[in-house]
């Protein structure tokens, strides 16, 4: 089946109406892209881990709104409705900015569309010996290696920022076999199933996004390790009573300070906290706070702008 893709291009303030212009030319949903979303969840207050600004600079001054309709005899219709009504919008005084409302379209074969979506997902590497791949691709592995399948389609990333390959090294250095751990914002849950390759017997795998939770349980699943990483929706300091022999959290800076001090509660005496996620910008704000709640800092890496911590509980 062949489709088109219906974009316009507008702005943060147009596009819910944009939106709606598209679906009610057909499409059952649309897709919007805006580099203001990610200018938001980069600040301190966001809730998501990290969102690179690579994103922002691929997605460009415009805000793209997308409809997706079938190539059939309705189409030609479809389109010059969303051009007539364009040009009607253009005339109207809206008492704010629709940017360009420029109509592009591009069509495209589902099976080329599935094959090249595909093609843009390849194996990663994180760590010594962590390999991060889409179910459907084979990859060379070296002795020693664990593959972490995970479904490129799901939210919250697939490993390919710096401050999750840091975490995984810090992973395989602290966690040993028959220890516990605690995955703190699992998202995908890659942490927690590095955790589980590298031995660990039991795993808690904690988020306050109840997506994030379905997301992590799947992926839990398909690594087969059901048996061994339990998922939880929730906040750890609040709704969670366990201690384990290693925490880890890739978040950000401000909430890693802010946790330092309680969630050494959840941490078993002498066992390791594993922060990451802190600009290089943060790092001190960091060490800081971990030294004020008493932790021994014994690893600190720095990749790309972004720092990774491991800590001793004393």
């Amino acid at each position: 089946m062949d489709w088109m893709e219906l974009t316009v291009l507008t702005t943060t303030a147009g596009a819910d109406m944009v939106s709606q212009l598209l679906m009610d030319a057909g499409s059952s949903g649309t897709m919007i892209e805006d580099k203001n979303d990610v200018a938001a969840n980069q600040r301190p207050e966001g809730q998501w881990d990290i969102i690179d600004e690579e994103i922002a600079r691929r997605i460009g001054d415009d805000v793209k709104v997308t409809g997706f309709y079938e190539v059939d005899a309705s189409l030609n219709d479809r389109v010059r409705f969303v051009e007539g009504e364009l040009r009607r919008i253009r005339a109207l005084d809206l008492g704010f900015d629709a940017g360009k409302l420029e109509l592009l379209q591009q069509t495209f074969a589902e099976e080329d569309w599935a094959e090249n979506w595909k093609k843009s997902f390849q194996p990663l590497r994180l760590g010594e010996h962590m390999v991060v791949k889409p179910g459907w691709c084979e990859c060379e592995l070296k002795p020693g290696d664990h593959v972490i399948e995970i479904d490129p389609g799901m939210a919250f990333g697939t490993g390919t920022h710096e401050t999750t390959g840091m975490c995984v090294e810090l992973v395989e250095r602290c966690v040993r076999p028959g220890m516990t751990a605690i995955d703190v914002g699992t998202g995908t849950g890659i942490l927690a199933i590095a955790a589980a390759h590298m031995g660990a017997k039991d795993v808690l795998a904690i988020d306050i996004d109840r997506v994030a939770v379905r997301v992590a349980a799947e992926n839990i699943q398909l690594n087969g390790f059901e048996g061994t990483i339990r998922c939880a929706a929730g906040d750890l300091l609040e709704s969670v009573d366990e201690v384990a022999d290693v925490v880890i959290t890739n978040i950000i800076a401000d909430v890693i300070i802010g946790m330092a001090e309680p969630v050494k509660a959840h941490i078993a005496p002498g066992g390791t906290f594993i922060c990451s996620g802190i600009s290089s910008e943060r790092r001190e704000d960091v060490r800081q706070a971990l030294l004020a709640a008493g932790y021994e800092i014994f690893d600190v890496r720095e990749r790309g702008g972004w720092c990774a911590m491991a800590a001793k509980r004393p």
